[in-house]
């Protein structure tokens, strides 16, 4: 029992150490993506060339703080919209999970289903304790396709608007 106390207390240390530094992000090409939404049409990174986009990773649908998160994206989307601004929720449940959650909470924006966690992997967000998910992290990215922001600690509550905030900062400044 005391080895295996030991051996996850090193795990738990090892997933800690090992977030991802969230400056390493900035400045770097969004990877290229095909993944399913809610509405089992594939959708790929080169059809939002030409607008910002809020790519958020969340974990599970229908939890509470991933409810209070798309919520709020869904209260500020006439926003984003006025911002040239397209939301993208990323989670590793399947197409009918994500058809659930968006028509339950009237999300009006794509969720896609990264179940082979291709996505979640190559944004260094997947993680595995205490069961296999995206962690809550965003990326903005710019018209071009560059990622601008990562957020890497992200508090469903707020996030919302502290992105509205970002968005019309970095905006201003182009």
């Amino acid at each position: 029992m005391k080895t295996l106390f030991l051996i996850l207390s090193g795990l738990i240390s090892l997933t800690a150490w090992s977030t991802p530094d969230s400056n390493k992000w900035e400045g770097r090409s969004l990877p290229q993506f095909e993944l399913l939404n809610q509405s089992g049409e594939l959708i790929n990174s080169v059809q939002y060339k030409g607008k910002w986009l809020v790519l958020y990773f969340y974990p599970k649908d229908k939890t509470p703080g991933c409810t209070i998160e798309a919520q709020n994206f869904t209260n500020d989307y006439a926003r984003y919209q006025q911002l040239n601004t397209e939301i993208v929720g990323v989670s590793l449940d399947d197409v009918e999970s994500h058809k659930d959650f968006a028509e339950t909470y009237e999300l009006p924006f794509n969720l896609l289903a990264d179940t082979e966690s291709k996505l979640s992997k190559t944004m260094e967000v997947k993680r595995f304790l205490p069961w296999p998910h995206a962690s809550r992290q965003t990326f903005l990215i710019d018209p071009k396709g560059i990622i601008v922001r990562h957020f890497d600690e992200v508090e469903p509550k707020v996030h919302s608007q502290q992105l509205l905030k970002a968005l019309q900062a970095l905006q201003q400044k182009k």
